[in-house]
């Protein structure tokens, strides 16, 4: 049985008349830049995950590099982060002349450890930014404790996180990318919240951050030809605002079916090879499923197996960040980060959205056990 690592059109159907209709209406109106349809989409974004203001862009990594600017993060400043992400993360770090510090991860959930962020502190440092990595939530409680004691900026990478939880300080629960100074996602259309297109967003509860980074996406204006700054062309279409306004309103189911799903990969492959395990503090969104074996070896079998049988597969990440050479001007090498560097070696990501059948869940668990006899 072939089965595709993403479906994106297997949830289309029982929405497909909602969608079209909001699409038809920004045709109507065709008010097609910055739209009303952006502006209610943000305020029930913001509603959605607890915080006062969000702000559309026009993608995920436009989101990072706006939320670093409007946050204070400037040329030179130093800004911790994760080796195991996507390079959007850091590379807009370096983009706004900042310098990427990389610190170790955590072996059990792959997000920041924060024993080793508080290695990495020195003089020049501003900010840390969390990835809550696959969906899982980062030890924020850690992290910003550390950021607190340090009096450091906390930004969340919460592109593959959106709908995750996270209890603070064992109190009550906040969304993820409500806890640090902004929170950045992505809709890229296989997110869990994705557009028809491309898409991002930044929350916040800062009132000044939120005024700068309505600037910053609109070439630095608050007033039409009057420019306080420079900035960028980074708005949220509307058509894709219109498209995220629907599914908004269903992505709260979408996660627990992900979770239903997480749980039957779990009840087949925890014998066989190490599974996510989600704290009673978080709430895992699920964006991918990954796995983990007890060797590179039977990691590449695996992924040779389900390929040859027409199972999808991937390895986020293959090499981690500072082992690019994008930053082999920072230095880094095999050996500065062991966690990081045994987790790329190992790691595999099984196909996962919300409609995935119990049929199919069966192929892709039998196929990983039979890539391992």
């Amino acid at each position: 049985m072939k089965v595709p690592m993403v479906d994106m059109l297997a949830g289309y159907p029982p929405i497909k008349d909602e969608i079209e209709a909001a699409v038809k209406n920004v045709f109507d109106k065709a008010h097609f830049i910055l739209g009303e349809d952006v502006t209610k989409f943000e305020k029930d974004f913001a509603a959605h995950n607890g915080a006062k203001y969000a702000i559309g862009v026009a993608n995920g990594t436009d989101a990072l590099r706006m939320a670093y600017i409007a946050s204070g993060i400037k040329a030179g400043d130093e800004v911790i982060t994760s080796p195991f992400t996507f390079i959007a993360t850091s590379e807009t770090i370096s983009q706004i002349g900042a310098v990427p510090v990389f610190a170790d991860i955590d072996p059990v959930n792959y997000t920041l450890d924060p024993k080793s962020v508080e290695k990495k502190i020195t003089r020049k440092t501003k900010a840390i930014v969390p990835v809550h990595l696959y969906g899982m939530p980062a030890d924020m409680d850690a992290i910003m404790a550390i950021a607190k004691k340090h009096n450091l900026i906390v930004i969340e990478d919460t592109a593959q996180a959106f709908t995750g939880k996270y209890k603070v300080n064992g109190g009550d629960w906040k969304y993820l990318g409500n806890i640090g100074t902004c929170g950045t996602f992505s809709f890229f259309p296989a997110k869990n919240l994705g557009a028809f297109g491309d898409g991002g967003a930044i929350t916040t509860n800062d009132e000044k951050v939120y005024e700068t980074l309505k600037q910053l996406r609109n070439h630095g204006s608050k007033v039409r030809y009057h420019h306080e700054m420079e900035g960028y062309n980074s708005r949220l279409d509307t058509v894709q605002a219109a498209v995220l306004g629907v599914r908004l309103k269903h992505v709260e189911k979408w996660t627990e079916m992900r979770n239903a799903v997480a749980a039957k990969y779990a009840e087949q492959l925890r014998e066989v090879c190490t599974v996510p395990v989600v704290p009673a503090n978080c709430r895992h969104s699920f964006n991918y499923y990954t796995i983990r074996f007890d060797s590179k070896a039977k990691r590449d079998n695996a992924q040779k197996h389900l390929t040859e049988v027409g199972i999808a597969n991937q390895i986020y990440y293959p090499i981690a960040l500072h082992l690019q050479e994008a930053y082999a001007h920072l230095g880094g090498k095999r050996g500065d980060l062991p966690n990081c560097d045994k987790v790329m070696d190992t790691v595999f990501s099984l196909p996962m959205y919300p409609e995935l059948t119990d049929e199919q869940i069966k192929a892709v668990t039998d196929a990983v056990k039979a890539s391992l006899k």
